[in-house]
């Protein structure tokens, strides 16, 4: 099987315009987001998908692989698919690895990469929550799966609501997820995703992954153990390099 990982990294972020240089304890966050995709055995190959040259010439530095893509591009799906036609040959699935996380493990691509088989359309990981304050937060989406453990819905809000139970105490009577936003698109279904339409869910929560559920496409959950850790804005980072 041969996967591709590609990580996109746009340089005018509206919250955090550059971040993908922003230097994490000595080392840039795209350096140590591409170092630990290198570390997952199940890549073929990992590339950046970039739109800006600042970026480009950096990673070229530290020997990671670039492809030039367009400044005009919505999502980082639309991007992972102009990169997929740059590579060129023969790709089974490609990996969409968050360029905003610098401690992704390379066990938690690994893990995605284990259900790719070939039938899976689209695959991503979920994360049993924990903590009551991300069970609230609508910057947390949540995900409901099926018995197949496919998701029937992704939502800001939290999902599904007990009607028996005091909301503070939900998380002893259910099982909620959060998702965690890496993503596995097959080739062939990757090409077709990024012919949709914005659709009216996608609109109403800012979740891409609606549409492509409106349209009918399976997406494959995995539960995993590892958490992640996503820089948004300069608060984030500030937080995270505090002693």
């Amino acid at each position: 099987m041969n996967i591709l990982g590609i990580i996109p990294a746009r340089y005018a972020s509206s919250r955090f315009p550059a971040k993908a240089l922003a230097v994490i304890d000595g080392k840039t966050m795209i350096q140590r987001v591409m170092e630990q995709s290198w570390k997952a055995q199940s890549l073929s190959q990992v590339v950046v998908a970039t739109d800006h040259e600042a970026i480009a010439s950096h990673v070229r530095s530290f020997g990671g692989a670039v492809m030039m893509t367009s400044e005009h591009h919505q999502s980082g799906t639309d991007r992972c698919f102009e990169a997929l036609q740059a590579v060129g040959g023969k790709v089974d699935y490609v990996i969409n690895i968050q360029g905003d996380e610098p401690f992704i493990k390379p066990e938690q691509i690994n893990l995605l990469a284990s259900v790719l088989d070939g039938k899976t359309e689209l695959a991503t990981l979920v994360k049993k929550i924990e903590d009551p304050h991300l069970l609230t937060s609508p910057s947390t989406p949540k995900v409901v799966l099926n018995a197949r453990s496919e998701a029937l819905y992704f939502s800001r809000q939290t999902l599904p609501y007990l009607r028996e139970r005091k909301p503070e105490e939900w998380l002893h009577y259910h099982t909620f997820y959060k998702h965690i936003g890496i993503y596995a698109y097959r080739a062939d279904i990757l090409a077709q995703i990024t012919q949709l339409s914005p659709s009216s869910l996608e609109r109403a929560e800012a979740l891409e992954q609606l549409r492509w559920l409106e349209n009918g496409y399976r997406i494959r959950c995995v539960i995993t153990e590892l958490d992640s850790f996503g820089i948004d804005t300069p608060d984030d980072l500030a937080r995270l390099t505090q002693p």
